[in-house]
């Protein structure tokens, strides 16, 4: 199967510190019948628990949601209709990283090494 004719798998990695609780949660009760209208789920919810490796000052908490496609994401992201949902999550949170990652369907059953080298292109 060539790369061109697999699905593409977009992915948006939220990292922060939680500042206010009442306004985090006001925006994550939401969350769930929102990021599913434009293509979003959430596929993994985590506390942290230890610095490892790395040069990033550690965050509290991370989630990963997996998009139908960047498009998917730009929806939820500047739909007018949630410009009063999306200062729920920035008020009640410092230090946020949000970025965005693309890759091949993770579904597929076997990795190989051209999945491999198709992520660490650029």
């Amino acid at each position: 199967m060539s790369e061109s004719s697999r699905k593409k798998k977009f992915y948006a990695l939220n990292m922060f510190d939680v500042v206010d609780v009442e306004k985090y949660l006001a925006y994550f009760r939401r969350l769930p019948e929102a990021a599913p209208r434009y293509g979003g789920r959430m596929v993994a919810l985590a506390r942290f628990q230890d610095n490892v490796v790395g040069d990033l000052a550690p965050r509290q908490v991370l989630f990963l949601v997996e998009w139908e496609s960047e498009e998917a994401f730009n929806s939820f992201r500047d739909d007018p209709d949630l410009a009063d949902l999306h200062p729920l999550r920035e008020n009640g949170t410092a230090c946020y990283i949000w970025q965005t990652f693309v890759g091949p369907d993770m579904a597929a059953p076997d990795r190989s090494l051209d999945d491999v080298l198709a992520v660490l292109k650029p």
